[in-house]
Order: structure tokens, then C-alpha cells, then sequence
């Protein structure tokens, strides 16, 4: 039961084009955002669509693959850990941030956009 204390798995579609970066280390760190969608009816029976953003960090091969694979639009399957982390911006202000960092991707076969070099 230990392994699953802090376990995200989603299914969604990248927001953006993957930010990558080379760190000074060596590591590669890769960032983007997917959209879950979920369906459900109102009070008068009405359709509707609530869409959740979701912040995903990846390193070091899984930030290749995202950055060799992964485009705006791709269907995608990410399994990894809720972490929270906050900073300071230039103007002092603490910021606070929560992000999925994704051990594992499954690259699924649809895209929004159409985009050929993203499967």
C-alpha cells in the first residue's frame, strides 16, 4: 500500500509546446501543462465540460522523450508524484506552485492540431 501514497496518473492533452532546459548538472528538465476534460450534467440536464490544468515537470530521459515527442495538442498519459514548491519573485512576492512530476509518459495516438511529427 506504500506505493501508492502519492500516485497522479492522467490522461490529457498538452497545453503548450514543452519548455526544455539543460541544467548546469548535466540533467535535462523538461515543463508543460496538460488539459483533463470532464463531462458532466447540470441542474437542468444540460452537457457540460469542466476543464482542469495541470503543471508537469520530467528529467532526465523522460525530458528527452517530452522533448523528442511531445507537442501541443498530443494526447498523453503521465504517471508521477503531487509536489508543491514556492520562490520569490523579483518584486519579493512568495508564489506557490503544485506540478505532477511524471516518472513514466504514454504517448497515445491522438492530437488536436494535427501535427505529423508529434506521434
Amino acid at each position: 500500500m506504500s506505493t501508492i501514497r502519492n500516485k497522479v496518473q492522467l490522461i490529457g492533452n498538452v497545453g503548450n509546446a514543452p519548455e526544455v532546459r539543460n541544467l548546469e548538472s548535466g540533467k535535462k528538465v523538461a515543463s508543460f501543462s496538460i488539459a483533463t476534460n470532464e463531462f458532466f450534467k447540470n441542474s437542468k440536464g444540460e452537457k457540460v465540460q469542466n476543464i482542469q490544468w495541470h503543471n508537469i515537470v520530467t528529467w532526465g530521459k523522460t525530458a528527452e522523450i517530452v522533448e523528442q515527442y511531445v507537442g501541443k495538442g498530443k494526447e498523453i498519459a503521465i504517471e508521477g508524484k503531487l509536489t508543491s514548491r514556492s520562490y520569490e519573485t523579483n518584486e519579493g512576492e512568495k508564489r506557490y506552485v503544485t506540478e505532477v512530476v511524471a516518472n513514466e509518459i504514454l504517448l497515445l495516438g491522438n492530437t488536436n492540431n494535427g501535427n505529423e511529427g508529434n506521434s
